[in-house]
């Protein structure tokens, strides 16, 4: 590829990108306000209502991996085949996954509605942690199995371009969470006041109204329609693919978020101040991530249009692009986490013990860096490498950084040699580094670059 080739290819690059990253970060931001202001109005209910429906939302964290592993699946197979022109074959994809999805959403569902103590034993072994987050979860369980259709939908609408409807529909949920969230909480007009659990029926009542709105908008579309028919449509090759290449996605995505998880329950035992401190941590976390993930899951899109045009050379040199786009990225989303530290540092002051603050100024210092390894390996990991079918290397990777290594250190660090807490939190944000140099050599190699379309 001459130099005048590349030239072109970056002129037509970011324009596209950055097309594609807007909505999914101003999707990402909703969603990342929706826990921050679960956070905020609980500040005013107490630091026990904030730790509870932190840990509970783990639960939901595992859930959401397994939708983000599906949703990945639709994404990496349907951009390639709307690249190829094939609009029929993202029509039975998309219904391949809504069996999934569904049924993975009850299987979280059903213990959430009928043991949620159990659940939350899990978290914590605080008895008021552990009756606020089960009337959480049970509240949640609802919001569990309409967020299984919606993302497939959703991932469906973005992998040929149409992430504007998706942000319309992620602002209104938004609006719509905010205002029931004061109302549950606070028990305005009339409403008794429920606290967390009130959280809970918001988000629920938010997912019920997005699903509404997701089935008006297939109802008028005309090629990508969310029906009965495509759930149960059978197509051999495409469910054989969907089961290859998404299998890989899936244990990966899951296998990271049971470890994160683990994390939330090494620190679950160390006590309600650290769990109060990781608790506001996350959600600025949450917000100083929302770039680079936006660029991963463009990237996966534009990426696999190009892969399923068949011009692999123009995806490898595009790719290139994407790795700059996410180091700017991960400075950025260290910049916001240091710039938003005495903020929120003012802000817990009301709610939190001096104990729960000291943590939580050292662990959002630690995430200044910490998000440099995320946005590095999120890009190349869930973005570049999947925009080419490529989900076995994740799955390898992450499997043994977090399980290996990652999850045993902290286990030990805490329970074993019984560190401070901080040392303990500080080990477990070692995990994105260690797998850069595996990463960076998978990338250099191409053995991504590939189109995964098939005749059918």
């Amino acid at each position: 590829m001459d130099s005048q080739q590349k030239s072109e290819i970056k002129t037509e690059f970011y324009p596209k990108i950055f097309k594609l990253v807007l909505p999914i970060v101003i999707q990402n931001i909703l969603s990342a306000a929706i826990s921050s202001a679960d956070v905020i109005m609980l500040n005013y209910v107490g630091q026990s209502a904030i730790s509870a429906v932190s840990l509970a939302s783990q639960y939901a964290g595992i859930l959401f991996s397994l939708l983000y592993g599906i949703g990945t699946g639709v994404t990496m197979l349907c951009s390639q085949y709307f690249g190829k022109g094939d609009m029929k074959a993202i029509g039975i994809v998309q219904g391949i996954a809504l069996r999934f999805s569904v049924g993975g959403s009850l299987v979280f569902a059903l213990p959430a509605i009928f043991v949620p103590d159990l659940m939350m034993r899990i978290f914590t072994n605080d008895a008021e942690l552990i009756a606020i987050g089960a009337d959480y979860l049970r509240y949640m369980s609802v919001a569990y199995v309409v967020w299984g259709i919606i993302e497939v939908y959703l991932a469906t609408l973005r992998s040929i371009g149409r992430v504007a409807i998706c942000t319309v529909l992620n602002v209104i949920a938004f609006f719509v969470n905010i205002f029931l969230n004061a109302v549950f909480i606070f028990g305005l007009f009339g409403m008794p006041k429920l606290g967390a659990a009130g959280v809970a029926i918001a988000t629920s009542s938010s997912r019920v109204l997005e699903l509404i709105g997701c089935m008006m908008i297939s109802y008028r579309s005309k090629d990508v329609k969310m029906s009965l028919r495509s759930v149960f449509a059978k197509n051999k090759v495409l469910y054989k693919d969907f089961v290859h290449f998404t299998l890989p996605a899936l244990g990966n995505d899951i296998a990271w978020g049971l470890a994160f998880s683990m994390y939330a329950v090494i620190i679950g035992h160390l006590g309600s101040d650290a769990v109060a401190a990781n608790s506001f941590v996350i959600v600025v976390r949450n917000f100083g991530t929302i770039l680079c993930f936006g660029i991963a899951n463009a990237g996966t899109i534009l990426l696999g249009n190009t892969l399923g045009e068949n011009l692999l050379e123009k995806a490898r040199e595009e790719a290139r692009h994407l790795v700059k786009l996410t180091v700017i990225s991960g400075v950025i989303g260290g910049l916001i986490v240091l710039v938003a530290t005495p903020f929120v540092m003012w802000y817990a002051s009301s709610s939190l013990s001096e104990t729960a603050m000291h943590y939580l100024k050292y662990m959002l210092l630690i995430n200044t860096y910490y998000i440099m390894g995320t946005a590095v390996n999120t890009t190349m990991i869930a973005g570049v490498f999947r925009a080419g079918g490529d989900t076995k290397f994740g799955l390898i990777c992450d499997t043994i950084d977090m399980w290996v290594y990652a999850v045993p250190l902290g286990f030990l660090a805490a329970f074993v040699f019984k560190l401070p807490v901080l040392a303990v939190y500080f080990l477990l944000c070692t995990d994105e580094f260690v797998k850069w140099p595996w990463v960076i050599k998978h990338y250099r190699s191409g053995k991504w670059v590939k189109n995964i379309t098939k005749d059918y």
